[in-house]
């Protein structure tokens, strides 16, 4: 049970730590200026660059995981069996699975946020009466969802801690 508390604990908060990169990252969007191969100028944008409407809403998805991760986070550390903080074994329990939880929610508004604006983005690109300059999807964008995928598996684990049934308040009698 350690083990597995502990892997979800690392899950969790690394998958935290990439979506907090991955949100301050400028590196969402990428274009080319390429007058010719020597002289090729990337130009990137970030969620941060731009105040369209869809981008508002990633912004405030990617925000919102944020917030529930470093909540996710702090009920994790509080919820596992090896610290001292938290109670007895059962409050322990339901503080994990609520850790769980949350981490779940944070994946999901994370997967939602980066998907919204990939497949805007993807629209733009393959769509022919689209006039103003073409961008790509860079690598933050994987980034983000790596992250939600890496939250979600530390959730389920945290997820399906439960009390051990074996002790009581008379199994030291």
């Amino acid at each position: 049970m350690f083990r597995a508390q502990i892997s979800a604990l690392v899950f969790g908060v690394g998958g935290f730590g990439a979506l907090v990169a991955a949100t301050a990252s400028n590196e969402w969007k990428v274009t080319t200026r390429a007058s010719s191969v020597i002289t090729a100028t990337w130009v990137y944008q970030g969620l941060w660059m731009n105040c369209a409407g869809y981008i508002q809403a990633c912004r405030g998805l990617m925000i919102a995981a944020v917030s529930l991760g470093f909540f996710g986070s702090i009920f994790a550390l509080f919820g596992m069996k090896c610290t001292k903080v938290g109670g007895s074994d059962k409050a322990k329990a339901k503080i994990a699975c609520l850790a769980g939880i949350v981490f779940i929610l944070s994946g999901l508004c994370s997967m939602t946020g980066c998907s919204l604006y990939a497949n805007k983005i993807t629209t733009e690109f393959f769509d022919p009466l689209f006039v103003e300059q073409k961008m790509g999807y860079t690598y933050n964008g994987a980034t983000s969802i790596m992250s939600s995928r890496t939250k979600y598996h530390g959730g389920e684990d945290f997820k399906t801690t439960n009390p051990s049934k074996q002790f009581d308040k008379n199994a030291y009698v």
